[in-house]
């Protein structure tokens, strides 16, 4: 085992590691890299640096109670009365929660543990206690990017981030295996380093941070094009340490900017502005450009250039003008589309997003690996004991609920169990859900290919529900009907083929597709009562086409009155309108509001993982 100054380069993990030491509010850590790089080696070598804090090692099959504590079964026994045992939170305060391999971590022990982090103090009623005990802690984390991502929102719960690189070069590469083959202590340079820790954290009192910096701060957050008010908080608690950590004491743009890759590398979104969103120039901007134009009338295509410009300005004004204007009469006028019948490939495909359903209390006999349910029978996971009978009773829990009463009751050699002290399992594991494509075919989805863009998000979505192990149906609306073009099948091969052949032409008859729809389901549910749906309605939201003599709009908010009231079933309103145009209607946010249903844009279906923002960093993107 070697020490903390003997682990050969990653200057920058050992630098958040230090930061993390000196100020716990810089918000802890997570290590990321390819497997085998020494994540969590360099955290166990940091106790040599911190052995006043107390370091908390989490379990892979760690439970609620253990987290946050319960009775303390033994003594509870021996005394006659209820004895609490402090959980691992509660054991963590004033140190650090280290979690090796976090993603392989269950979310809700995740949320469990950042909610009584940001809480500072864990609060525990249950079994006749009601306890509060301070939990105020920093967690350092490893996460493998060959396995798997940590949603976005945990990530940014971290304070600091780094990408452990894999080293390349033979010297380094050799340096490691004679650290590692000879144990390589340096004592003196981590009693020296151990000392700028302990003399920073008294320093930090005094560093000052000016208003400039706390300026400067905020304006690099918003270059990034990070909305998370987190990486100001984190950046300016990083800087301050820094700035401590190199014996001075007023923060410096140059100790800002050293620190801030290390807080936004996790939290980056890269986007581009569309064309229809104008960038405004700084006043000190226009300034110059406008004295420019004063000294040189040609400069930039002098007035000419501006009055072309203004002409422009003006034009677009009227498109967008006429196009607020179409956008308040679709629902009662018809939408021309193109008559002309084409067959689009498939686009590309990306990794999807992942999206979160709400868990209902239906208790199933059903398997997946999508939404978490109640489970039937004695197969899932333990996840609480509850008065409710049910096939398995939790010896433990029971044992504790007993222990109490063992000296009233006249124990002598053998426990006495009541039939008020039976606690029963309750157990969860993960369903498949029956997935329903509702997909606009008609002429209006050919413009600028965009059946072609649509046709990539199915793709993608259908790899997901095959990972899931989902059901899925595909259903078509064009000209003056809706098809079921694949009823309801566990094979995404066969979705896959059908995905090809859908043409793209006609009238758009929205209300047909969403009528079919709500057969498909009445029709699954007699077949499948346990079962939960999830209807992805992929359109621009333009309806030009009728079932019945009603409106167009009122036609469709009837049959979306009906959807609404389907037990079990989710909606999800895929926008495929192109929102780079000035003309845009955003029929489709209507039509979600209609169905209570989630929106997404297009784009936004695409997965922003933390390997993405790791790679493009690497590239300089």
């Amino acid at each position: 085992m070697i020490d903390f100054v003997s682990v050969v380069e990653q200057e920058s993990a050992k630098l958040t590691l230090l930061l993390n030491l000196i100020e716990p509010r810089c918000g802890g850590v997570i290590l990321t890299g390819e497997r085998g790089v020494g994540k969590s080696a360099l955290l166990r070598t940091l106790k040599d640096l911190a052995k006043s804090y107390n370091f908390v090692y989490l379990p892979l099959n760690v439970t609620e109670e253990t987290l946050l504590g319960g009775i303390d079964l033994e003594e509870t026994l021996r005394s006659g009365k209820r004895v609490f045992q402090r959980g691992l939170l509660s054991k963590a305060n004033q140190g650090f929660l280290v979690i090796e391999n976090i993603d392989l971590f269950p979310p809700e022990i995740l949320s469990v543990i950042f909610e009584v982090q940001s809480r500072g103090e864990v609060i525990v009623e249950r079994e006749g206690f009601k306890i509060r005990e301070p939990a105020k802690f920093q967690i350092l984390a490893t996460l493998n990017l060959e396995e798997s991502d940590l949603s976005m929102h945990f990530l940014d719960r971290f304070g600091m981030c780094v990408y452990m690189e894999t080293l390349r070069e033979e010297s380094k590469r050799r340096e490691v295996i004679k650290a590692n083959l000879f144990e390589s202590f340096a004592p003196e340079g981590v009693k020296a380093l151990a000392e700028s820790v302990k003399f920073a954290r008294e320093l930090i009192k005094e560093v000052q941070v000016s208003e400039e910096i706390l300026e400067f701060i905020s304006e690099l957050v918003i270059q990034e094009g990070i909305f998370s008010h987190r990486a100001e908080i984190y950046l300016y608690y990083a800087s301050k340490a820094y700035t401590a950590l190199l014996g001075e004491r007023k923060v410096s743009e140059e100790a800002v900017r050293r620190v801030a890759p290390l807080v936004f590398i996790h939290r980056k979104r890269y986007f581009n502005v569309s064309r229809d969103e104008e960038v405004q120039p700084s006043e000190s901007e226009d300034k110059k450009r406008s004295e420019a134009r004063a000294t040189n009338p040609n400069q930039e295509g002098g007035g000419d250039k501006r009055e072309r410009e203004g002409g422009k300005e003006e034009q677009a004004q009227s498109e967008y003008s006429s196009g607020e204007a179409r956008a308040e009469n679709v629902t009662s006028q018809a939408i021309p589309s193109s008559g002309k019948e084409r067959i689009l490939p498939i686009g590309e495909s990306f990794s999807v997003r992942p999206i979160l359903f709400r868990r209902d209390r239906k208790v199933r006999k059903i398997t997946g690996k999508r939404t978490k349910t109640k489970v039937k029978g004695r197969g899932g996971r333990f996840i609480r004991s509850t008065l409710r009978k049910t096939p398995d009773i939790a010896i433990s829990a029971t044992l504790r609920a007993a222990a109490p009463f063992q000296k009233v009751r006249g124990k002598k050699d053998k426990l006495i169990i009541s039939e008020e002290d039976l606690r029963f399992k309750e157990k969860e594991r993960k369903m498949r859900h029956i997935v329903i494509f509702v997909v606009d075919g008609s002429g209006s989805m050919g413009v600028k290919e965009r059946m072609s863009i649509t046709k990539g998000a199915i793709l993608s979505l259908l790899k997901d529900c095959y990972q899931k192990r989902d059901k899925v149906a595909l259903i078509v609306f064009r000209k003056d009907r809706a098809e079921t073009i694949l009823p309801i099948t566990s094979s995404v091969e066969l979705a896959l083929k059908k995905l090809k052949d859908i043409p793209t032409g006609g009238k758009t008859p929205l209300s047909a597709g969403l009528m079919e729809a709500y057969k498909l389901i009445q029709k699954a549910m007699l077949k499948e009562p346990e079962a939960r749906f999830v209807v992805f309605l992929l359109t621009d939201g333009m309806a030009n086409h009728t079932i019945t003599n009603r409106p167009v709009m009122e036609e469709v908010e009837l049959i979306c009155k009906f959807l609404r009231d389907l037990p079990s079933t989710d909606f999800v309103v895929v926008d495929t309108e192109n929102k780079q145009s000035y003309i845009k209607f955003n029929l489709a946010l209507n039509l979600a509001q209609a169905l209570g249903a989630r929106y997404i844009l297009m784009e936004d279906l695409k997965r922003e993982t933390l390997h993405n923002l790791v790679n493009r960093s690497k590239l300089g993107r």
